[in-house]
């Protein structure tokens, strides 16, 4: 019968063109959804009838043994007994009769669901469903411990199942008899190994080594097959992974110890040099290439282990620290903290290796809080790890993420935590930042001419060199790689922003804590990048910090260092004398010594060198001289590569300011007289005394000091006989303090031994001593042995001013 027609009335032609393809697409799409929902509906329909039909045929009756006779029934028995035979058939009796020889209803299968007297059709035999549908066990009572063997299949009977007892063997004949097992069976029978009888020390160390030496050779087997093909490999990286859970108790912390290392170092050499990212839905639906597959499956799988990975080491840590407070056995105590120790430098090894890869964030966010553990050799080891990562660091991703966790623990500490996690900042390669756009930036960018302008204007000739020369231009603009260069700029000022965010607050909240000498540290370095709008707040709570009394002379040095990058650099521009910065240094000076505070000469020599030389023009004369002067006195006290580098920043201001040169005359300059103890370099009259110090150190034990002391005397001159080697002269006073720094207690340059040979005679002393002198000395001692108790000097006098 044909389907009815639709009552619906098809859209004429110009109805059509009146109709939107939108619209047409959407009553399409209605049209193909009500279609699948109503094939849905009937499926469903379907399914239940078949799963009804199913369930009626599959349901098998109960036992015999379990119907329970009702007082009904038995009265039907009763009745059934109590009829007379010779009310039945002669046909009825005999069905009857045959039945009851065959008692198929007795010895049928009863969790069969066939008819019973149903006769099997050729072929058709018992098959393995209704054989795994019978139970293994009938019975009630106790049984030995039965092997079920695989069924025999016969064309008669069916199936037969077969089955055996379990032999019981002795535990030693199975220590003798049973085979070392490899791999994985190996890890499941060790814990049966364990519990067998108590082992003596001698067997449970050979027993011991006998398991590390397996376990270490499967580790380098299956390291070996994954980097020699890790794309074909990949799925033994999950094998290796896997015995992260070892469990045996001799060689348990030992295994995952190497485990550990070996992941990493298989890590380390196949993560490609890209970020892996997800594959979209569309990406997976597409057909490619049979490599291309391969290769996504390699990287999918690569992805996963690594995270998985990542996961097992973090929560190595965690249990580690768990432990640790709820203050357990000592035994388990050590072997976390041993495992937890592996863990920790594997974490800091692969954030420093695989930056570029994923999940370096999540490896950030671990790595920093154990920054601030309050175990040292944990702590130390992640500082340096993070050290490494900043000064490698040339785009600013990585700096970027580090920086953001740094600001958010410190913040979430209160403050309360260890100077070095901000002495880390100090490694960031921050040089340049967004502050100001330069002149070549604002410019309009050149426009290239269309090609109506190139007609107009320009011959065919000069057309075609116009075209190539416009097609170098755009090559040599995508060679410069402007854009890269603008969002290494971006992260540089972001992540510099975060920084000086983190040195503001401890500045205005935490001025008394432990990390004010890192915050001033960490602003003198960086204080050049400041922008100009903090400078006054900045230069006010500096000066009340130096004024308040409270800080060290390291601090001070910093917070001196500080105030003049930010007037060396943009700062320039403000009109800001800071004579009390001058005061405070040169009051300073005389703190510094040979003993714990030389290292900080260092700090004293850049402060010099940004106060004097580069504000040469706001520096007086009186002021320079006074610097000169105190330095000189202090390079008497210091150790030989700081005398080194003072003595390099005394010559720098003698070129610096040419009147200097009035400190190496030892006649006065104008009215007064030099004060030493006055702490104000303006008013000390310096150009009335000399640098008489240089002298003193012509004869230093130190070959550079006696040769910078001899230049200065000299007036340090560039050339002649009295001017430095070049090695000498063209280096940095910081340079020379770090070249000539005594390591170890031994000098540098090596000092040469004093000649220990004794003189077979000994000089009076004569040649040292003047003709004139020596008579004199010869007649005062020929007169004390004449008259010992006449000495009159005043009577020798004359007669040796008139000869």
């Amino acid at each position: 019968m044909a389907p009815p027609r639709s009552k619906k009335r098809k859209p004429s032609f110009r109805r059509l063109l009146k109709t939107s393809n939108v619209k047409l697409d959407n009553k399409l799409k209605n049209r193909q959804f009500k279609k699948e929902s109503t094939d849905k509906k009937h499926r469903k329909e379907q399914k239940k009838l078949r799963a009804a039909i199913k369930d009626a045929a599959l349901k098998t009756p109960l036992p015999l043994e379990r119907y329970k006779k009702r007082p009904e029934d038995e009265e039907e028995e009763e009745f059934v007994e109590s009829l007379p035979m010779d009310m039945m058939d002669e046909d009825d009796l005999e069905q009857i009769k045959a039945m009851a020889q065959k008692a198929s209803f007795l010895t049928r299968d009863l969790s069969s669901s066939g008819p019973v007297h149903a006769k099997k059709r050729k072929g058709e035999q018992q098959g393995p469903e209704s054989y795994e549908k019978m139970p293994r066990k009938m019975q009630l009572t106790e049984e030995k411990e039965v092997i079920h063997l695989l069924p025999i299949k016969d064309k008669i009977r069916g199936l037969i199942p077969q089955s055996m007892e379990k032999p019981v063997v002795p535990k030693k004949a199975e220590e003798e008899e049973g085979d070392v097992p490899t791999g994985l069976e190996q890890f499941e029978n060790e814990d049966e190994a364990v519990t067998g009888p108590a082992l003596t020390p001698q067997e449970q160390l050979k027993l011991r080594t006998q398991k590390l030496t397996d376990r270490k050779l499967r580790i380098a087997s299956l390291g070996s097959d994954i980097l020699s093909d890790p794309t074909t490999n990949i799925k033994k990286l999950k094998e290796l992974r896997a015995m992260l859970m070892e469990t045996d108790p001799y060689v348990a912390v030992t295994v995952r110890k190497l485990v550990m290392v070996s992941l990493m170092e298989v890590f380390k050499d196949i993560v490609p040099s890209y970020r892996i990212r997800p594959l979209t839905e569309t990406e997976k639906a597409s057909k490619v290439k049979k490599e291309t597959q391969q290769l996504r499956e390699f990287e999918e799988g690569l992805v996963s282990q690594y995270k998985f990975y990542l996961e097992n080491l973090e929560q190595t840590v965690k249990d580690w620290k768990q432990k640790k407070r709820k203050r357990s056995e000592a035994v388990s105590l050590q072997s976390y903290k041993g495992l937890a120790e592996v863990a920790i430098r594997c974490i800091c090894e692969l954030l420093v290796a695989l930056p570029h890869f994923n999940f370096h964030n999540n490896i950030i966010v671990m790595v920093v809080p154990l920054m601030n553990d309050t175990i040292k050799r944990v702590s130390d080891m992640c500082c340096e790890a993070v050290k490494k990562l900043l000064k490698q660091d040339k785009q600013g991703q990585a700096s970027l993420g580090t920086v953001k966790v740094i600001s958010g623990l410190v913040k979430s500490r209160n403050y309360d935590v260890r100077p070095e996690l901000l002495k880390v900042l100090l490694c960031l390669r921050i040089k340049e930042v967004e502050v100001k756009k330069d002149t070549d930036d604002t410019a309009p960018k050149k426009k290239f001419m269309n090609y109506k302008d190139k007609k107009k204007n320009l011959s065919r000739m000069q057309r075609k060199w116009k075209k190539a020369e416009e097609k170098l231009e755009k090559e040599l603009l995508e060679a410069e790689a402007s854009e890269s260069k603008d969002k290494k700029l971006k992260l540089h000022t972001e992540t510099l922003n975060i920084v000086f965010l983190i040195y503001f607050r401890v500045l205005k909240k935490a001025q008394k804590s432990i990390l004010l000498p890192s915050v001033l540290e960490g602003l003198a370095k960086f204080a050049h990048l400041i922008n100009l709008e903090f400078f006054d707040d900045l230069l006010n709570v500096l000066q009340h910090l130096i004024q308040s009394g409270d800080l060290t002379y390291r601090e001070s040095l910093h917070c001196i260092q500080t105030a003049f990058n930010i007037l060396s650099g943009q700062g320039d521009v403000l009109n800001i004398d800071p004579l009390k910065f001058y005061t405070h240094l040169y009051k300073t000076l005389l703190k510094l010594n040979a003993g714990a505070s030389n290292d900080d000469i260092s700090i004293v020599l850049r402060c010099l060198d940004v106060m004097l030389t580069k504000r040469r023009k706001q520096v007086t004369l009186q002021r320079a001289l006074a610097f000169v002067k105190r330095l000189s006195t202090l390079s008497l006290h210091t150790l030989p590569n700081a005398t080194v580098g003072i003595l390099a920043s005394n010559r720098t201001l003698i070129h610096t300011f040419p009147k200097c040169d009035i400190l190496l005359d030892n006649e006065a300059q104008g009215s007064g007289v030099f004060l030493p103890e006055l702490d104000e370099p303006e008013y000390c009259n310096p150009q009335n005394t000399a640098l008489w110090e240089l002298h003193t150190l012509r004869r230093h034990y130190h070959p550079v000091v006696r040769r910078f002391a001899t230049h200065l005397c000299a007036g340090a001159p560039s050339e002649g006989s009295g001017a430095l080697i070049v090695q000498l002269a063209r280096r940095h006073p910081v340079e020379l303090f770090e070249d000539y720094r005594a390591k170890d207690m031994t000098f540098n340059p090596p000092v040469a031994a004093p000649n220990t040979k004794k003189k077979d005679y000994f000089t009076i002393g004569t040649a040292l001593l003047d003709d004139k002198l020596k008579q004199q000395i010869d007649r005062v001692l020929s007169a004390e042995e004449e008259d010992p108790m006449s000495l009159d000097f005043s009577a020798i006098l004359p007669q040796t001013n008139s000869s």
